[in-house]
């Protein structure tokens, strides 16, 4: 039997049963695999893990029968729809090349926005399988490359207009890494042949990578965009533009379901200082694409929200900011953090609880004051400008 997931699973009879099994247990089919012998029952048990995964992670190709998806670290890296949808967004032109294809999500959709695409890969195995997916999706029209982005760019003719890049961020042994010079290619040997061709270049790194640091080791940055989706950071963005100079751009996006949060601010906005005061009526929670950007002072000024402690990153005002960039809540109360204080704020002894430049952590907090989680208040433990220690008692601000 061959190696490849591609002639393993596609097979009409193997899809079949795929589909008619999505929503069994993987394990148990792979306990009961001696009552079907004739099928590859650990690799279809796989690709149910993985179809399982991609339902909403890639609600597109979830829904093409044929697509073939990836099992393992391929599956967990790969971009999500929202997110790739949001990077074709970013880029235009007439070609367009993915120096490190994997799957070929971020491919696909930015091959809608060019003309040309060329998709290289040095895994043999995700190549075929993206191969397979691109023709299960009706493109047929992507130049295919098998090898490294090293190898690509010594034999390429013709530069593109663009290039996109998101490097394994796994070592030899398959641990994870964040910091660019562990990630593979080494984007500081490719990025110079990529401006020496006059492209503009998409990176795609890890939400955990420090952004400052990442600055300071990839040149001509326009645009870092910090991206998320329902609250949740993803992937950072560096968008490369030759001969730009100056600094970069912070954009951070929330991807939501009725829509996008997107804020954007410079450098020379966040150093601005802030307005300060005492919780008022209403306190504001950036996203987590701002909180990730830095965008602490930026927020505060483009919003006219008062911070309420320089390290707290919560803000306050009179009245309801509706389009703020995060979640808005009604102060009902401001006390402190002791069980007989809370309780007449919280008949069920429950509370959604979040500290913010406080000394204790949640689970620290529930075990002093017995509250339980859930329910429809919101406790803020958090510091504020005077130095004092407060438990802040919220619902949530209707926008």
């Amino acid at each position: 039997m061959s190696n490849s997931l591609v002639d393993i699973l596609s097979p009409v009879p193997v899809r079949e049963f795929i589909q008619a099994h999505l929503n069994d247990d993987p394990l148990a089919l792979v306990l009961q695999s001696k009552k079907y012998p004739e099928l590859p029952i650990r690799e279809i048990a796989a690709q149910i893990q993985s179809r399982k995964k991609a339902q909403s992670k890639l609600p597109e190709w979830y829904a093409n029968q044929k697509i073939i998806f990836p099992h393992g670290v391929s599956m967990e890296q790969c971009s999500s729809e929202e997110t790739a949808k949001y990077k074709a967004s970013l880029v235009e032109g007439k070609t367009v090349t993915d120096l490190t294809g994997g799957l070929g999500i971020d491919l696909y959709y930015l091959s809608q926005k060019f003309e040309q695409t060329n998709y290289i890969e040095r895994s043999g195995e995700l190549q075929v399988l993206a191969q397979h997916n691109f023709e299960a999706l009706g493109v047929n029209d992507i130049t295919q490359f098998h090898g490294t982005a090293e190898e690509y760019l010594k034999l390429e003719k013709e530069p593109a207009d663009c290039y996109f890049i998101d490097p394994a961020r796994r070592d030899d042994a398959n641990q994870k890494v964040f910091q660019i010079e562990d990630c593979s290619p080494d984007l500081n040997l490719i990025i110079p042949l990529l401006l020496e061709r006059k492209a503009e270049v998409l990176i795609k790194l890890s939400p955990l990578l420090d952004i400052h640091l990442a600055l300071e080791v990839l040149p001509n940055v326009k645009e870092v965009h910090v991206v998320s989706v329902k609250n949740e950071c993803k992937e950072l963005l560096f968008r490369i533009v030759p001969d730009y100079e100056g600094p970069a751009n912070r954009i951070a996006v929330n991807l939501m379901k009725k829509g996008k949060e997107q804020f954007t601010f410079s450098e020379s906005q966040e150093e601005m200082t802030p307005s300060f005061s005492q919780p008022l009526n209403f306190l504001y929670e950036p996203n987590a694409s701002i909180m990730k950007a830095g965008g602490f002072n930026a927020v505060s000024n483009a919003f006219a929200v008062n911070k309420l402690q320089r390290n707290s990153h919560l803000y306050t005002s009179e009245l309801l900011i509706e389009n703020f960039p995060g979640r808005a809540f009604k102060i009902i109360a401001q006390t402190v953090l002791n069980k007989k204080k809370l309780k007449p704020y919280l008949p069920q002894g429950k509370a959604n609880i979040t500290v913010r430049n406080y000394p204790l952590s949640v689970k620290d907090i529930r075990r002093k004051t017995g509250v339980k989680e859930g329910g429809e208040v919101y406790l803020f433990a958090t510091k504020l400008m005077d130095g004092s220690l407060a438990a802040l008692v919220c619902d949530k601000a209707q926008k």
